[in-house]
């Protein structure tokens, strides 16, 4: 989970109260409190669904509404800007989307470029994927000349990039740069990288991967321009969780006129979202007796804006959600914050209405031993997303077959193209985790134990994988039989004619006539489009079938 620094003294100057009245409530707004360290500071852990939270002004801001200090909707002023950003169409098939704002006025401290460097790197992290569906770049607009262009450009372009003194070009920099070495994955096989510059052609920022030295940040800087691109339209969350992070230390919001092709439009916006909810059901869910005027009291609380519906209609509550929260999916995601407001502390404890003994599930028992066999043979465990998408589980896996004839179960409305399908294997998901980490020394041996979901039932599968110089078939075989001997189960083994394993070196398992998983050496062609260089071998078995 991110985690935040929160230093005392800036704490207690942005929500207005006592160290010891702001440590006494923190824990209530969901923080796992950590270390102190001299007194100075403390280090909080929140919970990936707030990123809002991601900031000590964040923190601050939610804060005022817990202790009283400052209740209701907080409203962010937007005055329009000069600043313009050209889309270019060569951009469109490489990260077309962006946001963009400026925030005039700010006097940074040291604490203060800390939280934001530090908000920026943990929504890269839990909005952004890594940086692949989010890229935040933060520039001291001083230093340039608007307007801006967004476009694709030729990987032999040159520029300083931050921190460094000389130019490289783009290609060198994903090589050589460790920013490039990290992230360097996200532009594989594009034909043009994405690029940021001013009106005398100077760059700004080369997304995802660095911004350029000539717009670096420093405690002079008091006018910003913020750039997030990305493939997904949680860009626009993100802008506006750092934009107002800023303007709680004072700064003045101005927008960005983005042109497209598509259409033009002014960013950000800050415009809240609304929503109705009933009282009844908050009552029900969370155990509460209250009005709909008092839900709604609870809900200015925790900085919501939020009104009955008429004396009339008290049980419903109308209520304003801020542009920063990027967690709010359900009525019931705004009845937890209710009930933080309320206090879990004045929850009155009730009796279950029935008595049971609680076990684990024989399920869970044997994957716990399937763990620690795993775990006993060398490999580490992972636990990649239960969602993916067609083009990394079937056509990068060389299983060419559609999803619906595969058995995959769509996801309706997909908010983006990364997460399409439900998984019906394990082992693709292995391989993306191999190519997030080609910086780290190998071997690498990793294995996964969890659900798959295949022809609308749910199943129970275990994956492995391993790559390294000397990975081979023997090597695969003998994890195969050791789990097999260990779990005291029988399968026989035969040539596989799927398509992920090199010809004559993969295996099928069968159980009563039945295929039950697979293994061997991982073809190179489908290596090759997860990017991996070394050679790799990899199984996957359907260990619920198997014990049946």
């Amino acid at each position: 989970m991110p985690v935040v620094r929160l230093y005392y003294q800036d704490m207690e100057r942005l929500i207005g109260a006592s160290r010891e009245t702001i440590m006494s409530r923190l824990a209530m707004m969901g923080a796992d409190i950590g270390k102190r360290a001299e007194e100075e500071y403390v280090d909080v852990e929140f919970f990936p669904d707030r990123p809002d939270l991601y900031s000590s002004e964040g923190v601050a801001r939610a804060m005022q509404g817990f202790l009283g200090i400052k209740t209701d909707l907080v409203s962010y002023s937007v005055s329009p800007g000069p600043v313009v950003v050209q889309v270019e169409e060569s951009i469109k098939s490489v990260r077309p989307l962006i946001g963009c704002a400026v925030v005039r006025g700010l006097e940074f401290t040291d604490e203060a470029i800390e939280s934001l460097m530090g908000l920026q790197e943990d929504l890269h992290w839990g909005l952004g994927r890594n940086r692949r569906k989010v890229a935040i770049g933060v520039h001291d607009i001083s230093r340039v000349r608007p307007p801006f262009r967004y476009f694709g450009e030729s990987p032999q372009r040159r520029f300083v990039p931050l921190d460094y003194s000389e130019e490289m070009t783009m290609e060198e920099i994903l090589h050589n740069h460790p920013k490039g070495k990290d992230y360097g994955h996200i532009l594989k096989d594009c034909p043009v990288y994405p690029l940021i510059v001013d009106a005398d052609d100077r760059v700004l920022s080369f997304p995802p991967i660095i911004n350029g030295e000539l717009t670096s940040v420093t405690e002079e800087t008091e006018d910003l321009f913020i750039d997030v691109t990305g493939t997904d339209p949680v860009v626009h969350k993100a802008l506006n969780i750092v934009v107002t992070s800023l303007a709680e230390r004072g700064g003045k919001i101005e927008s960005v006129l983005v042109k497209r092709s598509e259409g033009d439009f002014l960013s950000p916006d800050l415009s809240p979202a609304s929503w109705k909810v009933r009282t009844e059901e908050a009552n029900r869910l969370i155990g509460f007796d209250l009005t709909g005027a008092e839900l709604a009291e609870c809900l200015k609380r925790m900085r919501f804006g939020a009104v009955t519906a008429g004396e009339e209609m008290d049980d419903i509550v109308v209520v304003q959600v801020p542009a920063y929260r990027a967690d709010i999916m359900h009525s019931w995601d705004i009845f937890e914050d209710a009930a933080k407001a309320y206090g879990y502390d004045n929850l009155e404890a009730r009796l279950p209405q029935t008595v049971t003994v609680g076990r684990a599930h024989s399920s869970e028992v044997r994957k716990g031993e399937i763990r620690e066999i795993m775990a006993g043979l060398g490999y580490l465990e992972t636990m990649p997303f239960t969602l993916t998408n067609e083009l990394v589980h079937f056509q990068w896996m060389r299983r060419s077959a559609a999803p619906e004839a595969a058995g995959a179960v769509r996801v309706l409305h997909p908010i983006s193209e990364l997460h399409t399908i439900l998984r019906t294997s394990l082992l693709s998901s292995l391989l993306e985790i191999f190519a997030l980490n080609q910086h780290h020394p190998l071997p690498q041996r990793i294995f996964a134990a969890g659900d798959v979901v295949l022809d609308n039932k749910t199943r129970m599968n275990l994956a492995a994988a391993s790559i390294h110089s000397g990975a081979n078939y023997s090597e695969i075989r003998s994890v195969v039989d050791a789990v097999l001997r260990e779990m005291d189960l029988e399968a026989d083994i035969a040539p596989t004619k799927d398509r992920a394993f090199m010809p004559g070196r993969g295996a099928d398992l069968f159980a009563e006539g039945k295929r039950i998983g697979c293994f061997g050496e991982l073809h190179p062609l489908l290596l090759r489009s997860f990017g991996l260089e070394q050679p790799a071998v990899g199984l996957e078995i359907e260990w619920g079938e198997l014990e049946q």
